[in-house]
């Protein structure tokens, strides 16, 4: 069993940057980021292979969000940069610890977070 721990959310103005960790409790193979907005479904953000650091995206993350890692301290951090009004939703950490995961789908992550809300004024 993996547990998550997130932190970094708040109030920004739209164009501010934000950067959200997520301490997982112990080993994982792939660690990533949704997001759900009310009314709307949780997407996926992006996600990362922690052990070659190999990243991937969403549409919407592209060229403004990044994914990292710490191996060290089994934790995943989400720079967000160029903060939008529409990026305003609840963040969820998300792990699992298949090699062969679908990385896009939220079906494919047993273990999630509590979320952190992040929340974009204009």
């Amino acid at each position: 069993q993996v547990q998550l721990v997130e932190s970094g959310g708040g109030l920004v103005q739209a164009g501010g940057s934000l950067r959200l960790s997520c301490a997982a409790s112990g080993r994982t193979f792939y660690m990533g980021w949704f997001r759900q907005a009310p009314g709307k479904e949780r997407e996926f953000v992006a996600a990362i292979r922690m052990s070659t650091g190999i990243t991937f995206q969403s549409d919407s993350a592209r060229g403004r969000f990044t994914i990292s890692r710490d191996n060290a301290k089994n934790t995943v951090y989400l720079q967000m940069n160029s903060l939008k009004p529409e990026d305003t939703a609840s963040y969820y950490c998300a792990a699992t610890t298949s090699y062969s995961a679908n990385l896009y789908s939220r079906a494919s992550y047993p273990y999630w977070g509590q979320g952190t809300q992040v929340t974009v004024s204009s």
